[in-house]
């Protein structure tokens, strides 16, 4: 019998998600996937399973689940409050679920993107090479409760109980940015200024994009009227007609008339994905050469996680820095008894 995951309560917003499908745009579909991919590696190495697996993904509030059968579960992305029948877990940690068990997941603490990985990923029927949901093109659909999940089949079973340190991208900070093919028509000044400017995200944003708050004057290029709709990616920068800037996510449109000012690299998306409102965001250009030498490969990324993948509870005979640890305090004479 197949495993499921049962979803007793779903949050508001809450679909499965992989990386999304490839080679699509050519047709007008955007690759979509998960908004923060790095939580997506940092779960394969939990779980020692590839990066390809689909998850749920989980937009500012969690659910409740129940397990048909043994699984393994994983938890990364935005924090949220997590208990496996009513004894707290960590996050970014491994656990078995036991058949017939609750996980329950609160709303984040910081970040708008949680992420629950299944050992053998979640199994729905893919859809173009993906089983991500993409519901600006109609693919898919919200995970609602009373939802029964397929699991995949999972070998690792009884490898459970492993944590990971996450890589921080919840408190915003400075986004490195590539030139686009409008960044020219932007004159030197309005660029210096841009890279200059303190911006903060909006309430006002999804899946399609993130719109950013600023002080002082709108950006624009003098030029606005005279481009073209073109060809669009995600981590274009498009500055809408009143000069507000707006960050392309995942499930962005492909075409587009307004001008870009730049780029966001593939390592920085995930700082915009999931800065919540009022998170303070600054952008610096860097060039292409750069941007290259600092890139690291999702499944790169996912080997050096998986190499410094920790058990939650360590034994001491396999601690080779056991000696780094205080264990014993206060001094002694070395003595077993002290002379008169």
């Amino acid at each position: 019998m197949t495993a499921a995951l049962i979803v007793r309560r779903a949050g508001p917003a809450m679909t499965v998600q992989d990386l999304g499908r490839k080679g699509q745009l050519v047709y007008g579909l955007a690759a979509g996937g998960a908004a923060d991919r790095v939580a997506l590696a940092e779960g394969a190495a939990l779980l020692g399973q590839s990066l390809g697996l689909a998850a749920i993904e989980m937009a500012g509030m969690g659910g409740e689940f129940e397990a048909t059968q043994d699984i393994r579960i994983a938890l990364t992305g935005a924090p949220m409050k997590a208990d496996l029948d009513g004894a707290t877990v960590v996050w970014n940690a491994s656990y078995l679920m036991a058949a017939g068990q609750h996980l329950t997941l609160g709303a984040a603490s910081s970040g708008n993107y949680g992420y629950l990985h299944v050992g053998g990923g979640i199994d729905t029927k893919p859809f173009l090479a993906s089983r991500a949901a993409h519901l600006t093109a109609g693919i898919g659909k919200l995970i609602q409760s009373g939802d029964h999940l397929p699991v995949g089949t999972d070998p690792l079973l009884d490898q459970t109980g492993n944590v990971l340190i996450p890589q921080d991208r919840f408190s915003g900070g400075t986004v490195t940015v590539l030139p686009s093919v409008h960044t020219a028509h932007f004159p030197e000044d309005v660029r210096a200024r841009f890279e200059a400017t303190a911006f903060e995200r909006t309430p006002r944003g999804n899946r399609q994009g993130a719109e950013l708050a600023f002080e002082g004057a709108p950006f624009s290029t003098g030029e606005q009227l005279t481009i073209l709709s073109e060809c669009m990616t995600v981590g274009d920068i498009q500055m809408t007609g009143d000069g507000q800037p707006f960050v392309l996510l995942p499930e962005c449109q492909t075409v587009g008339g307004y001008p870009r000012i730049g780029t966001v690299t593939p390592g920085d998306l995930a700082k915009v994905a999931q800065a919540t409102p009022g998170t303070p965001l600054r952008f610096e250009f860097v060039t292409h050469e750069q941007a290259l030498a600092a890139h690291r490969p999702l499944e790169t990324l996912r080997a050096d996680m998986a190499r410094s993948v920790q058990p939650l509870i360590r034994d001491p005979h396999r601690m080779h820095d056991l000696l780094s640890y205080q264990l014993i305090s206060g001094a002694i004479t070395g003595w077993d008894h002290i002379e008169d």
